[in-house]
């Protein structure tokens, strides 16, 4: 039995996330760089990695980046500019001859350390609540630093968005909303003294067979940088070789490049809504993330036994579809066949593929022992899911190693002519990549509030930096009274939105860009700051001219 209220929680909202304005190319600037808007840097510092672990830097570069342009780190109380720790996720990413969690004892096969991973595999231990950590927690490349420590501050992608340019007709622009709204973005190339100038601008043909063996970070573009293609563009990247090497550490790709932004894994990978980890526990069967997709199943389900007192407050899954509808729901019971008492229901749809996560309606009551179900229908593409895999040992590499998965009969299930299924029985190493995340049931807790008991969760502005709209994005986790508004830098209030009492769920407030008169502001940096009856929550929105 699952806690002691029983009553049905239903959000019928439908959560647009990751969807990106239709902006026409015509108002896209034809030169855009992370490190100077309207003033501001939103890259962090170049770091010069060791060993095969250029993944892990493209990985941090983009949270990083994600950090400053939502205001997140500073929001937190941290210091200085975003620093998280690549090493800790070159131990602890679970694929490697140091530790997989799915083996007992947990080391001995798999990738060597420092020598190779890519975006799911960062994505795996990201979604499972294991990173990321500050570089002053676990950063460690000769010995493993600590796999969980309480003093480490933990940081956590709410969404990971997977794009490729070749996946609509506006790709570039897709792409580059993606970075103006949400910043750096992780990509991959085929470095080759070949392929690259002395003016250290990079373009493998698409005619090369070659494939990626190194990972950076897209910063920015230029509509009108020559390079070795035919037409002109390129983006602004990021790499990872120390200050000394390229342009201070940073050096060009030519839009029409093989694999940067086009490479359907590895091309732009946008980390997104990166915020201080608010949950205890995750829940999780599928501890390598996703390695194949089940294309013939629509509806899939796995189930759980809670370790302790605790509040279900949200799951996380993939899509492996652009485009895609689901529904969640929250069973107590599973019988002759059956999912039976509904605790919860929520509905969201989403433009990319990729990791994301949805809030429950209400946090569902745990007691110890109870058995749960996290239901999950998704409208096309399949269901992504763990199992005994190949992967390369280093990006581009010919050869690979086998990461093996384990799976136990009971814990995944999917829907086929009408009737559920083992998945286990299909393949005895898989299972579906759906998770539940918790916290410490509320019976339990101090009464000093904590950061998984703030009002409001996942303040944004969307598209930020903006023209002339944007959209004011937060989540409430319980009802209370909210006033919205927007200052500027000196402190001046300079719009209010409607106040009043809210009920809990996700909110979207539509802004012009204009004052409390309704001219229109001049562009510049201005403060976004939302106040509940405990706590408050601000972020820089930036216009542009």
């Amino acid at each position: 039995m699952i806690g002691h209220a029983r009553r049905i929680i239903t959000l019928l909202c439908i959560l647009c996330i990751c969807t990106i304005p239709q902006l026409v190319q015509a108002q896209l600037p034809s030169s855009y760089d992370l490190r100077d808007v309207a003033g501001f840097d939103y890259v962090t510092g170049i770091r010069d990695q060791r060993g095969g672990t250029c993944w892990t830097h493209g990985v941090m570069a983009a949270m990083e980046g994600n950090l400053l342009i939502t205001g997140q780190w500073l929001q937190a109380g941290e210091s200085g500019e975003p620093n998280l720790a690549e090493y800790h996720l070159d131990w602890w990413n679970g694929f490697n001859q140091h530790y997989n969690g799915d083996l007992q004892p947990p080391s001995g096969t798999g990738l060597e350390v420092h020598m190779g991973g890519d975006y799911r595999v960062s994505a795996a231990y990201l979604s499972r609540c294991e990173g990321s950590v500050r570089d002053i927690d676990g950063q460690s490349f000769n010995q493993p630093p600590d796999r969980f420590n309480e003093s480490y501050h933990y940081y956590y992608p709410r969404t990971i968005a997977w794009h490729s340019i070749n996946d609509t007709e506006d790709g570039f622009a897709v792409l580059k909303n993606l970075i103006m709204e949400y910043g750096v973005m992780g990509t991959c190339m085929c470095y080759s003294g070949s392929f690259i100038n002395n003016n250290y601008v990079h373009y493998q043909p698409p005619s090369n067979n070659s494939d990626p063996n190194h990972a950076v970070a897209i910063i920015g573009w230029d509509d009108n940088k020559v390079t070795q293609a035919p037409n002109p563009g390129a983006w602004l990247c990021k790499n990872s070789w120390g200050s000394n090497w390229g342009l201070n550490g940073f050096f060009w790709i030519s839009y029409y490049d093989k694999h940067c932004g086009v490479h359907p894994e590895m091309g732009a990978v946008s980390f997104q809504d990166v915020e201080p980890l608010r949950y205890d526990r995750c829940y999780y069967h599928d501890y390598h993330g996703w390695r194949d997709t089940f294309t013939d199943c629509n509806e899939a389900f796995n189930g759980f036994v809670a370790v302790d007192d605790e509040e279900l407050q949200a799951v996380n899954f993939y899509t492996a579809a652009r485009n895609v509808s689901c529904v969640i729901k929250i069973f107590g019971r599973f019988e002759d066949g059956e999912l039976l008492e509904e605790l919860a229901s929520a509905q969201a749809s989403f433009e990319f593929s990729g990791l994301h996560t949805v809030e429950l309606p209400q946090p569902i009551d745990l007691d110890g022992g109870d058995d749960f179900y996290i239901y999950l229908g998704l409208s096309r593409g399949g269901h992504p899911y763990d199992r005994t895999s190949e992967v390369p040992v280093l990006l581009g590499a010919s050869y690979r190693t086998i990461v093996p998965s384990s799976s136990s009969p009971g814990q995944s299930y999917y829907r086929m002519d009408g009737e559920w299924s083992d998945l286990y029985d299909f393949d005895s190493t898989a299972n579906f990549c759906i998770k539940g995340l918790a916290v410490q049931s509320s019976s339990g807790a101090t009464d000093q509030p904590g950061p998984n008991e703030l009002t409001i969760h996942s303040l944004s502005a969307s598209p930020n930096p903006f023209l002339n709209n944007t959209t004011i994005s937060f989540s409430l986790s319980e009802p209370s009274d909210i006033r919205c508004s927007v200052y500027s830098i000196s402190g001046s209030l300079i719009h209010s939105f409607r106040s009043g009492r809210y009920s809990a769920g996700r909110y979207a407030i539509p802004w012009s860009g204009t004052d409390e008169n309704g001219e229109r502001l001049p562009p510049g940096s201005y403060q976004v700051v939302i106040k509940a009856s405990d706590y408050s929550s601000s972020i820089p929105i930036i216009k542009l001219p």
